[in-house]
């Protein structure tokens, strides 16, 4: 393994941002038919709807603290989307944005403006809010009969972060 440098960290955290979008877009291209209806409990969000509640945090925040980078920002925070390929798109763009406002604060030494100490403090955030979301959509999709295989499913997420290769 060669020294830390600042080049090597700097790839190695925006990796982990890739890969945790990864995560989140295997999860969404590993639901059942109607999987994207699962509910927790009748008055929970469903799986749909932390996905675009996803999407809407990346963004938002972005706007909050580094409004520079912003792009318009969705009008419904808990949306009923449907369709699983708008949703992945979504994901995709937010994640570049959310990529694109950590480097370039890295690089520049901005600070972030209304929440964050620093811009890894923002990443971190983020891949902690979307994880804990991540634990709901499966506990959703249990309570309503639709459980992941762990084997699959764990490849998929898991394996993601623990590939040397980056490659899952």
């Amino acid at each position: 393994m060669p020294p830390p440098t600042e080049d090597n960290l700097l790839s190695a955290i925006l990796d982990s941002w890739d890969r945790n979008n990864r995560i989140m877009i295997n999860l969404l291209r590993a639901l059942p038919p109607n999987g994207l209806h699962a509910r927790a409990m009748p008055t929970s969000p469903s799986v749909t709807e932390m996905f675009t509640h996803i999407i809407y945090v990346r963004l938002v925040f972005v706007e909050e603290d580094a409004p520079e980078h912003a792009v318009p920002v969705p009008a419904d925070e808990w949306a009923s989307e449907a369709d699983a390929d708008r949703i992945a798109a979504a994901l995709e763009s937010s994640a570049r944005v959310v990529r694109d406002t950590v480097e370039d604060h890295l690089r520049s030494g901005v600070p972030m403006q209304l929440h964050y100490d620093h811009p890894l403090l923002f990443l971190q955030h983020m891949m902690w809010h979307e994880g804990y979301h991540h634990g709901q959509m499966k506990l959703a999709l249990k309570v309503v009969g639709l459980p992941f295989d762990d084997e699959p499913i764990g490849i998929q997420t898991w394996g993601v972060w623990i590939d040397k290769t980056g490659a899952s």
